[in-house]
């Protein structure tokens, strides 16, 4: 049987605000804020809560170990951890800037590069960046999220390029909904496939503009107006056909036709919606609590926390008169 290890109780806790996902376990937890999964069963269970390492903790037991050790923590929904992080990594919050008049300074445009997996969406975007990260991926497949910047006409453009195999569809649909315009990248000599549909689908589930990139057409078998045709069946209509959507024929290979959909991208963002501020993350709850306390109708003792939340670590109750601030 693996014995138990405990941190030091003057281990460091990370800096900043720690995104944690709603459910999450000792073990998942535990990592997180430089402690181990034996370290939030004990504290829990100190508290009267019976839990294992492997069972999924409410938010009021992860708020209450945070707070134990001097931890700011913010809970999100199962799946959103990922996109939590990566508008972290892009600096979602740093991108606006005021100016003299106190107005808000729209951000550059976060684009998601959507497609079949093999249309070419991931060396679309080492043209774009001039890198290259598929020798890195297995089997030429985009495992993770990555985001990158690139610059047209002196303004910033932050590309998001989303995994491309059917596996990851739920993380795809998370793309789309962190992202300002979404790149569809089909190839112009096999067309519509069904992965295609599929960003499609969730790029209009998002409600965002949409422009479509015509890969390969440096290939002779390409044929750009067959693909405008699927996808004007698709209810995409290309706009030299009377419709709203971009359509813009490249070649990832050779480089033709990049600069031109990096100037429609810029047109389409500034005919939207200059993007809003994120709203501004609220502070953990204040807790009121006293660890090893039973409530038998005795009071607690005074408390001058206004509007905190008060309770064992089992349950919570009306502030009693002032009663003792945990943290």
């Amino acid at each position: 049987m693996e014995v138990p290890t405990y941190t030091p109780a003057s281990a460091p806790v990370p800096e900043g605000v720690v995104v944690i996902e709603r459910a999450s376990t000792p073990q998942d937890l535990g990592p997180k804020l430089n402690r181990t999964a034996a370290d939030v069963v004990r504290f829990l269970m100190a508290q009267g809560e019976m839990v294992t390492a492997t069972q999924s903790l409410t938010d009021d037991m992860i708020e209450l170990f945070a707070a134990e050790i001097g931890a700011e923590v913010r809970l999100v929904d199962p799946g959103e951890e990922q996109e939590v992080e990566l508008q972290r990594q892009l600096g979602v919050e740093e991108l606006f800037a005021d100016d003299d008049a106190g107005e808000l300074e729209p951000r550059p445009p976060v684009i998601t590069v959507m497609g079949h997996v093999d249309h070419g969406k991931t060396k679309l975007l080492d043209r774009i960046r001039n890198a290259n990260v598929v020798e890195g991926e297995a089997g030429g497949i985009t495992q993770h999220i990555g985001a990158y910047q690139a610059e047209k006409n002196d303004r910033l453009i932050t590309f998001i390029d989303t995994p491309g195999h059917e596996a990851f569809t739920a993380m795809r649909a998370r793309g789309a909904q962190a992202t300002d315009i979404v790149v569809l990248v089909v190839a112009a000599d096999d067309g519509v496939m069904p992965q295609t549909v599929e960003a499609l689908n969730h790029a209009k589930a998002a409600h965002v503009p949409i422009v479509v990139a015509i890969n390969k057409i440096d290939r002779e078998e390409s044929n750009p107006d067959r693909v405008k045709q699927q996808l004007s069946e698709q209810d995409l209509i290309p706009s030299d056909w009377g419709g709203d959507t971009e359509m813009v024929p490249v070649s990832a290979l050779s480089g033709e036709g990049i600069d031109e959909l990096l100037e429609t991208l810029l047109l389409v963002a500034d005919v939207q919606d200059p993007p809003s501020p994120p709203a501004p993350m609220a502070a953990p709850p204040a807790w009121c609590w006293k660890p090893t306390s039973t409530w038998a109708g005795a009071p607690w003792p005074p408390c001058s926390c206004s509007g905190a939340r008060c309770g064992s670590v089992t349950r919570s109750w009306p502030a009693p008169p002032g009663a003792a601030c945990g943290r």
